[in-house]
């Protein structure tokens, strides 16, 4: 069938709107007409390709309504709303154990552009797809039935896409990463759409101090309204050493969003005896070149810890529920990120996520009925 999607080929400021032709969906398929889809920035980066092959329809955070199943799919029917996030293998150790952020295939699965056996579903190959298992920049697109989380029909669906990426990665980080909990103290470094999604979910479980640091001064406020107690400057003398006077001893976790050297150093040295630092993007090199590394003996000496994070360590199919109950109990209202775009703007939407007029820029792609 014919499609329209946004296309990432060669040197462009974001990928440009094309007419293609979608296949039928396979055995274990589901074709879902989107709804919405947010802009993470892992879009960004991979738009100039990064990691996965060109020409391809990225986008993974998709929300939209089943339209056609491909044999042997189960627990779908034709007009389930629902919210699409990362694809996975469903055997491996990790995926068994509830972690499918960590399969053991999810860079060929989610960056490869391909399904495993080397296909693709748009123009018979010409055009690399299954982003993420979904490449949702698209008015449709084919989906595993592990990508897909089905929703309540009387949900918002143009709000919820958000929640399968950018969301979850920081509210699951909080909740099911780090296991913040009632009387905790944690400070977040950078208040995006991840960062903000963390201090909200801090908010959520009872800590006691969350700690907000970045150099914008809106993102702060709104990150006080949402829920962190103390709101730091980054480009402000001693970030550290005010972080620790916080609590007086430093905090028992902190989480990280950046990619900047000098922050990856006060996630560690914000902490108190035994905390853990938490981080979703691997830091750059610094100005001369250097890759950061963690002061060893400090974490040796206090008894602290570095975690990594994928996907805030969450199963969608249980956890984004969850998320949903806490917004209808107006508990986390992660709609608060969110600035819309019609699909045709999506260059405009590219920019004002890069330049973070933006926290979380979401596509209106279709109709919801």
């Amino acid at each position: 069938m014919k499609i329209t999607a946004a296309v990432s080929r060669g040197d462009t400021p974001a990928p440009a709107l094309e007419q293609l032709e979608l296949e039928e969906p396979r055995a274990g398929e589901m074709r879902i007409r989107l709804v919405a889809t947010g802009i993470c920035h892992t879009d960004l980066h991979e738009h100039p390709g990064r990691h996965s092959p060109h020409p391809i329809v990225l986008g993974h955070e998709g929300a939209g309504v089943v339209e056609k199943l491909g044999d042997g799919v189960s627990g779908f029917e034709v007009g389930d709303h629902v919210i699409l996030s990362g694809n996975s293998c469903g055997q491996c150790p990790s995926c068994r154990a509830n972690r499918p952020t960590y399969c053991d295939l999810a860079m060929p699965l989610c960056f490869g552009g391909q399904r495993l056996d080397g296909s693709t579903s748009l123009e018979g190959g010409a055009v690399h797809s299954h982003f993420f298992g979904q490449s949702s920049f698209a008015t449709h697109c084919l989906v595993p039935q592990r990508t897909a989380v089905k929703m309540d029909k009387d949900l918002p669906l143009e709000k919820l896409g958000p929640l399968g990426c950018g969301v979850v990665t920081g509210a699951g980080a909080v909740i099911e990463a780090l296991k913040v909990g009632y009387g905790d103290t944690i400070a977040v470094f950078g208040t995006g759409g991840v960062g903000l999604s963390a201090v909200m979910a801090a908010k959520l479980v009872g800590a006691r101090r969350i700690v907000a640091v970045d150099v914008n001064r809106e993102r702060l406020e709104l990150a006080r309204e949402l829920g962190a107690t103390d709101c730091i400057a980054a480009d402000e003398e001693g970030v550290a050493d005010k972080v620790r006077a916080v609590t007086g001893r430093g905090v028992d976790f902190s989480f990280n969003t950046t990619t900047v050297p000098e922050v990856h150093t006060w996630a560690l040295e914000v902490l108190a005896m035994n905390g853990t630092a938490g981080f979703v993007a691997a830091p750059r090199p610094n100005s001369a070149g250097e890759q950061w590394a963690p002061k060893m003996f400090a974490m040796l000496a206090g008894g602290r810890q570095l975690r990594g994070i994928l996907g805030g360590d969450a199963h969608p199919g249980l956890f984004l529920p969850k998320l949903v109950d806490y917004w209808r109990q107006g508990r986390f209202p992660f709609d608060r990120l969110l600035t819309f775009y019609p699909f045709a703007e999506i260059d405009r939407a590219f920019a004002d996520a890069r330049s973070g007029k933006a926290i979380k820029p979401v596509l209106l792609i279709g109709d919801p009925a």
